[in-house]
């Protein structure tokens, strides 16, 4: 059920405008999407709202924008180009490569708790025979948590054959296995004529070691004081291997990410966790309009914390292949400015204005894909509803989005496309409305079918212009999720729907 949801979202998302896949009349090009005219204005929707409510909401944090080509020895320093990577496999029969705990994760949650847990209990015999017998119990504990992330490369690639697990492009069974390697995931760039290391860059893995590089500029440039936040939005990429899931996962995405730095004498980093814990539920389920229910954190255990983490957690999301990341939340401390201080010999520390005491600010650092808000609000809002007994009406789709973020607010009609007189004032209509809101006009086929092509781009209102609209200059007001019609006057309209977006 779950993944018959996900193909009609997917399949809604091409016709109606939101997502097409990259270079499609090429044949396409892998782990690639662009988006569409509605998918562009919910994409900037949602980048919008993130920066009115972390930013410009917040006096105590700003916003930078860094390049997304940088020195090399940015991301040597930082620790990504010797860490930064995932554990690939190959398929020997038809050459697909994976990331192998997505392969092995996949599989287990497939299976039954009895099954796991049988899993679980013979893997003892089978490793008898080889030298991975001291990670027994880790890998048992794996097997029962369904998660593999942090395993070894030898670890994974035991699991891969032991489960067994098949290739799902040519479902070969025994699928035979490459041994598990370890793939940077960063794209190197040669920049000029003169090769070598003079002219080596990288695209920006991540957003986070821009802010870290230009923590000194804003100290000096700004009023900032400790306690304070430094916010980049923006495209971050990486060279993933991704299981499909439409845009959950691409090697281009749009990240969101605040670096909030304090001082750890002062603050209790433990508290000021929870309190952005707390904030981002409050964004997720506030601004966005997700149901609480979806959602869930997850804490890291020791074996997946990443290498500048002592803590992180994972607010997750109930997509219809389970629960997934959606956004983390990471205590970095000071590792990342030590670091580029070390690596650059700049200082970057603050000075206590009353103690003179030199800083160097510890981090907690929420960070989001974009675009994972995207699908999340997506699939939270696909629905699929019957006609009342007796009605007569198609089953109706609809996204119910949140109408702070939704593509267009109104949509507006003339009753018929052919009488000069209802589109006339249908245009006025809409060119007033459109100073204030984002509006769409329509008058393709009949009204009905407006409404159900409004419904399944999430449109919250629809506004008809009649005959009796000529005579009264009142319109007809159409609820998308109740379907419930009232009658407004042409004057009232912008603040009637300025109040319900408020």
């Amino acid at each position: 059920m779950a993944e018959n949801k996900m193909e009609k979202l997917i399949a809604l998302c091409k016709r109606r405008g939101f997502i097409y896949p990259g270079s499609e009349i090429y044949g396409g090009l892998a782990n690639t999407y662009d988006y569409g005219p509605v998918g562009v204005e919910l994409l900037r929707n949602i980048k919008n709202l993130w920066w009115d409510y972390f930013v410009h909401a917040r006096p105590d944090i700003v916003g930078i924008d860094g390049s997304i080509i940088s020195h090399h020895k940015i991301w040597e320093a930082s620790g990504h180009v010797s860490g930064f990577a995932d554990a690939m496999v190959d398929c020997k029969h038809c050459k697909a490569r994976y990331r192998a705990d997505h392969l092995i994760e996949h599989y287990l949650e497939d299976q039954s708790e009895s099954q796991i847990k049988a899993l679980a209990e013979n893997i003892e015999i089978g490793l008898e025979t080889t030298d991975l017998r001291s990670s027994k119990r880790k890998l048992q504990n794996a097997l029962r948590n369904k998660k593999v992330e942090g395993l070894a490369p030898k670890e994974l690639g035991y699991l891969i054959n032991y489960l067994p697990v098949f290739c799902p492009e040519c479902k070969i069974e025994p699928t035979a296995w490459t041994s598990v390697r370890k793939f940077n995931l960063l794209f190197p760039v040669q920049l000029g004529i003169v090769e070598g290391e003079g002219g080596m860059g990288y695209l920006r893995g991540e957003t986070a070691q821009l802010i870290f590089t230009n923590f000194r500029n804003v100290v000096d440039s700004t009023r900032v004081k400790l306690p304070f936040g430094i916010a980049q939005l923006g495209k971050s990429f990486r060279n993933e291997i991704t299981p499909g899931n439409s845009v959950f996962r691409t090697i281009e995405f749009e990240q969101g990410e605040i670096e909030y730095f304090f001082n750890p004498r002062e603050t209790d980093w433990e508290y000021l966790f929870d309190e952005w814990k707390r904030t981002m539920d409050q964004f997720v389920t506030g601004k966005l309009g997700i149901k609480s229910e979806n959602l869930r954190w997850r804490r890291h255990t020791d074996a997946e914390l990443s290498f500048y983490s002592k803590r992180t957690e994972d607010m997750e999301y109930k997509f219809p292949f389970g629960f997934k990341e959606l956004w983390g939340l990471a205590y970095r401390t000071d590792y990342d400015l030590a670091r580029h201080m070390e690596a650059s010999g700049q200082e970057l520390v603050i000075t206590d204005p009353k103690s003179g005491e030199k800083i160097l600010p510890h981090v907690i650092e929420p960070a989001v894909g974009i675009n994972r808000l995207l699908l999340m609000i997506l699939i939270d809002a696909y629905t699929e509803e019957a006609p009342s007994a007796g009605s007569g009406q198609a089953n109706r789709t609809v996204l119910k989005i949140s109408p702070k973020v939704a593509p267009y607010k109104v949509a507006v009609f003339p009753l018929l496309a052919n009488k000069e007189a209802l589109v006339g004032k249908a245009r006025e209509i809409f060119s007033e409305l459109q100073k204030s809101l984002s509006v769409s006009f329509d008058d393709r086929g009949n009204i009905g079918k407006r409404y159900l092509y409004q419904d399944e781009i999430g449109t919250p209102w629809c506004v008809t212009v009649d005959f009796d609209s000529l005579e009264d200059d009142a319109v007809t007001v159409r609820d998308r999720d109740s379907m419930q019609q009232e009658r407004v006057p042409v004057t009232a309209l912008r603040d009637y729907f300025l109040s319900k977006l408020a």
